[in-house]
């Protein structure tokens, strides 16, 4: 699997690629970027997850997926506590970006691709508990982060997102074994499939407008990357190996909390008016990062798991 998940990282890199060189030279704006952005997070994501979830009702699957909500919330237990524990407020003004950062994961843009492509849909049904976790988690604890506060309408906003009402309309479409009509499952397909090169693009637009120069510079931005990327994965490994999941849920779970920094992290920073650009600094060297990291903790995660 280490060579699987090296070979589709290099490919994802190359989409990056491809798009850092087409923001550089103006052949998309940050208009267009945004607009890709939300057709990913409004319509493709959406798609992908009606898709994986028209399978056949199993009993092992359903277990799987109960497992997979059980593991997802004590990985996101365990990432608040070290990046609180590691990321202290005398750390700098931005020490809650800091913390929001390390903990969260990019699980929708690059987990899916990645996970899609590695360990197929049955990797991406329970990717699925590991999304929802993470949208409850990020409108409670992360706008906290953000705003220093928590409030009904944040968690509410949270709730009745796209990704998060597709998941649940999904898993009852699963249960009542309801199947789409083969014409419109085949379009559903269609757009699914555009998920891949649609999130690297938009890491890769990301990327683009960082200061490449001013980040390789900022110590910070390594230190922070580390604990993303190294620390909270190999934090998690005891954790699963004490639950003895199922080998496919554990590596779902173990790819999801070894993803970069989320992509809602300058999101958030932008609407609570924290520093974006750092945010998205902490994003783009921590996703250049996971091409390296991500193969080398799956690699732990196989021997151990």
């Amino acid at each position: 699997m280490f060579i699987l998940i090296f070979e589709q990282l290099v490919k994802m890199f190359f989409i990056l690629l491809l798009a850092f060189i087409c923001y550089r030279i103006g052949l998309v704006s940050q208009e267009g970027n945004k607009s890709v952005s939300n057709l990913l997070l409004m319509v493709v994501n959406p798609c992908l997850i009606l898709t994986v979830y028209q399978a056949e009702y199993d009993p092992e699957l359903v277990r799987g997926l109960l497992l997979s909500f059980a593991a997802a919330v004590l990985t996101h237990v365990i990432g608040i506590i070290v990046s609180t524990l590691l990321i202290r407020p005398g750390s700098g003004p931005d020490y809650s970006i800091e913390r929001y950062n390390a903990m969260y994961s990019n699980c929708g843009f690059i987990g899916i691709p990645l996970i899609g492509s590695v360990l197929g849909d049955t990797g991406v049904f329970y990717l699925t508990a590991y999304m929802v976790i993470f949208n409850l988690f990020t409108w409670t604890h992360g706008v906290i982060l953000m705003e220093k506060k928590c409030s009904l309408r944040n968690l509410k906003e949270g709730l009745i997102s796209p990704m998060f009402i597709a998941t649940i309309a999904a898993v009852i479409l699963f249960f009542l074994q309801f199947k789409f009509p083969p014409v419109l499952m085949d379009s559903l397909n269609y757009v699914a499939d555009m998920n891949t090169p649609l999130a690297m693009m938009v890491a890769g637009f990301s990327v683009a407008q960082s200061d490449l120069r001013k980040m390789l510079r900022n110590i910070h931005l390594y230190l922070v990357s580390a604990v993303k990327l190294l620390v909270i994965p190999l934090c998690t490994i005891p954790l699963l190996m004490a639950m003895h999941l199922p080998q496919m849920v554990s590596i779902t779970t173990l790819i999801s909390a070894a993803c970069p920094a989320a992509t809602t992290g300058t999101m958030l920073a932008i609407r609570y008016k924290q520093n974006y650009t750092y945010s998205s600094e902490l994003f783009a060297m921590s996703t250049v990062l996971s091409v390296i990291s991500m193969p080398v903790i799956v690699l732990a995660g196989e021997m151990l798991l």
